[in-house]
């Protein structure tokens, strides 16, 4: 399968669009599209690219991850996927804006579907492997693939860090082991592609990311 990434503006998410060039079937994944720009650009390269929208998918449920979710509702008629622990922050996603001292108007979330870890997500010939990742969020997760050679890490794991677990469900020793447990164990040359920021390697994530050597003077941010 192939991927583009869209990088947009609140709080530089980045937002996947994973693609069967074949089938054209794709997966919208973690829509963060907050104003008109952002959302056309989202709709124009699927229908540029001739791509039919089978799912949309947050690997978590923070507001900037999610504040498109809506809107790829709307449009693509398609169900909302997400892990069930997170929906009490999809409920809440006016209340997160708020927080941020984001003016616009937000509108909650509803998950359609849960996704658990071992689950399996279609895109034409190819598919998605759901791991659950708590720690940034209690229903974080990433999505493998292992034919493709990459995982999608949602704010888990990043170039040279990991997600913070100052919010509301957040678990500093949750989150390390659930990168050790499930990114970790994946093969060194899968390419991680994360919530914000660039792409990175889990070999090279094991090799120099601070936050998983067993340090005690390092800590989360």
């Amino acid at each position: 399968m192939k991927i583009a990434k869209f990088e947009f503006s609140l709080f530089g998410i980045n937002t996947y669009v994973v693609y069967d060039p074949e089938s054209k079937e794709c997966a919208v994944i973690d829509p963060g599209m907050i104003n008109e720009e952002e959302e056309n650009a989202l709709s124009n390269f699927i229908e540029r690219n001739g791509l039919k929208v089978e799912h949309i998918i947050n690997t978590h449920l923070h507001i900037d991850h999610a504040v498109g979710a809506k809107y790829a509702q709307n449009i693509f008629r398609k169900p909302i996927e997400a892990h069930k622990d997170d929906v009490f922050l999809g409920e809440r996603l006016q209340q997160q804006a708020e927080m941020f001292g984001i003016n616009e108007k937000i509108e909650d979330v509803s998950v359609n579907i849960y996704l658990k870890d071992g689950d399996t997500i279609k895109i034409g010939d190819g598919k998605l492997t759901v791991l659950h990742v708590p720690g940034h969020s209690p229903g974080s997760i990433a999505l493998y693939d292992k034919d493709g050679g990459f995982v999608i890490t949602g704010d888990a794991l990043f170039e040279g860090s990991v997600g913070r677990t100052d919010l509301p469900g957040g678990n500093g020793e949750q989150l390390i082991k659930s990168i050790k447990d499930k990114l970790l164990a994946l093969p060194d040359s899968t390419i991680v592609y994360p919530g914000h920021g660039g792409h990175t390697t889990i070999g090279r994530e094991r090799a120099v990311n601070p936050f998983l050597a067993d340090n005690p003077h390092y800590r989360l941010k």
